[in-house]
């Protein structure tokens, strides 16, 4: 089972999100509908809480955590994060996209609609503002995203809420693994 409680703190998913096997979600999380957690992510909130939003993945290998009574992490609503992010202890804000392998450190505020592309490094407490583009370690602003560009991100949220549908309707035909609320 990828769900685990953490001492009194157990994971609250809604009916409508999706973990897949392999998966695990630890302690004080919270996944609101739509929201999908891939194949060997670790959303691990055992010492501060974690809270995933609407339709918001986390995809394959992704590992998001929190710092001891520092830094919780807030993820909002249709967010995307990449293969392979790494998720500590910060704030990604509704719309915003985190590319492939990139990692968002302690504080760090990532805006609506506010991309950090892939292979990035956001160092400790910088801040993404809407619609901007971050690149490089460290990351540093490149430019604004185009009107097409933030199509193709909410493009790809749908896309995600329904191939999650499809591979939790897979898992499930064949014998179960994944979690739904």
């Amino acid at each position: 089972m990828p769900v685990h409680p953490f001492q009194t703190l157990t994971p609250r998913i809604d009916p409508a999100a999706w973990v897949a096997p392999g998966a695990q979600v630890i302690g004080d999380v919270t996944m609101g509908p739509g929201a999908s957690v891939w194949y060997n992510v670790v959303v691990r909130g055992d010492v501060m809480p974690i809270r995933i939003g609407a339709r918001s993945n986390i995809q394959d290998g992704t590992v998001v955590h929190v710092t001891t009574d520092m830094a919780a992490t807030s993820i909002g609503d249709d967010v995307l994060v990449g293969h392979m992010a790494m998720i500590h202890g910060c704030t990604l804000l509704d719309r915003s996209f985190v590319g492939l392998g990139a990692i968002v450190m302690d504080g760090c505020v990532i805006e609506e609609e506010g991309m950090l592309g892939a292979g990035s490094l956001l160092s400790p407490g910088k801040r993404i503002g809407r619609r901007e583009l971050w690149l490089g370690r460290p990351a540093r602003l490149r430019r604004l995203l185009t009107d097409d560009e933030l199509a193709h991100n909410r493009a790809g949220v749908a896309h995600y809420v329904e191939l999650a549908r499809l591979h939790r309707q897979s898992v499930d035909g064949v014998g179960g693994g994944g979690v739904s609320g």
